[in-house]
């Protein structure tokens, strides 16, 4: 049963025949947010109420040091206020960091707010140094790096977003800047990070795949001109659907830090889903003590009162992640969940369901009735149970005559078995 690789009650593990890649160290891995600012910016402006009840959920998410840190806005009075409230907060994760442009105006921002570290847009692709800005390399490298050097004259930690990187040279651009802000940190005494922004969703997961594409290669070259895992953090997005493997390659070849945001809210087709990392940095690491999936209920919760609609079949909080309607699928769960649940629902918060369809049969009538009746009794219950047989007639005659194609309501359902289960009727 690979009991190495799925252990029960417990996350999936990600393990390696024959040792890890050179630069991965599991120890040094977490996960970075940026909800409250790309999230936001890819989403709608939120409240300061709103922004403290998103902060209080990756707190019990991830606040044991899974969660390191969160990006902030400082743009409006509204981002301002948030930010102090965080600082109030008083947690040690996930710590507050600024996000800002690289114009000195910007960096006042990040003093005023008392933030000992920031974000820093660094784009680094020509495709935006020379469309967007319409400078050359060396100009904007000296724009990004006056502004660097003024924040490490203050002591303050600097984060290089490395915007549009999975288009830009290695050689030319993104190993140029990063050799140029070792230097600065080395005459400053001031720690720094780079986050490698896959901007557009390009990136691949697959270490035969060179630069600028090609996730491993470009954060093994950034251990290669001696950045530590801590100091490299990728953002992707999901353009192509490969945002998800495009994280793992970024931890699994030497980056420390994976920037996400809840649900994977963001910039058109979204960000990396915190919680699907969360997840497997349980399973790359083993540090169950870090994390509390089960608190993804109070996240749906919470956004869905915001009014974000999460989609019925997104992986971990969708309605349909744990929800079957296929009769043998149905049927294996009888026999034993591990047969079709890649894990313990129980993990995230959550159980096995079953939808009631035409083509549930008998077993999606049995899960249901003994997902609602007393445990003893549902323990003893059975297909050959002529109740059983009698709601399965009910639940075809139904979708014969109606010719609907969507799975009955609990309430619908409680309506036919009460007849035959007493014990049901009156169920709210």
């Amino acid at each position: 049963m690979y009991r190495d690789v799925f252990p029960r009650g417990e996350p999936p593990r990600i393990l390696f025949d024959g040792g890890a890649p050179r630069w991965f160290e599991p120890d040094r891995i977490a996960v970075t947010d940026t909800t409250l600012r790309d999230g936001q910016q890819g989403w709608r402006p939120i409240t300061v109420e709103e922004g403290l009840r998103i902060y209080e959920l990756l707190v019990e998410l991830g606040g044991r040091g899974s969660i390191v840190s969160t990006e902030l806005f400082l743009y409006t009075p509204r981002d301002r206020e948030l930010a102090r409230k965080i600082i109030e907060y008083g947690v040690e994760y996930p710590r507050p960091i600024g996000w800002i442009r690289a114009t000195m105006n910007d960096l006042k921002l990040v003093v005023e707010a008392g933030l000992e570290e920031t974000t820093l847009l660094t784009s680094i692709s020509d495709y935006h140094i020379y469309y967007k800005f319409g400078v050359t390399r060396e100009r904007a490298f000296e724009k990004y790096l006056s502004v660097v050097e003024e924040a490490m004259k203050r002591g303050i930690v600097v984060r290089c977003t490395l915007e549009d990187a999975t288009r830009a040279s290695l050689e030319k651009n993104v190993l140029p800047f990063v050799e140029r802000l070792m230097r600065l940190s080395e005459r400053y005494g001031v720690d720094f990070r780079v986050k490698v922004a896959d901007t557009l969703g390009l990136g691949l997961p697959f270490p035969e795949v060179p630069p600028p594409r090609g996730v491993p290669a470009l954060v093994s070259a950034l251990r290669e001109a001696g950045l530590r895992a801590d100091q490299i953090e990728f953002h992707g997005h999901n353009d192509l659907g490969l945002v998800v493997a495009n994280h793992l390659a970024a931890w699994i070849y030497g980056a420390g830090l994976s920037n996400c945001t809840l649900l994977g809210i963001g910039e058109r087709a979204g960000n990396c889903p915190l919680e699907v990392m969360l997840l497997h940095y349980a399973g790359l690491t083993g540090r169950l003590d870090r994390v509390n999936l089960k608190a993804l209920p109070r996240v749906v919760e919470t956004l869905e009162a915001m009014g974000y609609q999460v989609p019925e079949y997104q992986p971990l909080v969708g309605r349909n992640a744990f929800r079957t309607k296929a009769g043998v699928h149905i049927d294996g769960l009888l026999k034993n969940p591990e047969v079709y649940l890649p894990f313990d629902p129980a993990i995230v918060g959550r159980k096995a369901e079953v939808a009631v369809t035409a083509y549930g049969g008998r077993a999606a009538v049995l899960m249901w009735l003994r997902s609602r009746l007393p445990r003893e009794a549902a323990e003893r219950l059975s297909k050959n149970d002529p109740r059983v047989e009698a709601v399965y007639r009910e639940v075809v005659r139904v979708f014969d005559e109606s010719g609907r194609h969507t799975p009955l309501s609990d309430e619908e359902m409680e309506r036919i078995a009460a007849r035959y289960f007493p014990e049901l009727g009156g169920r709210d």
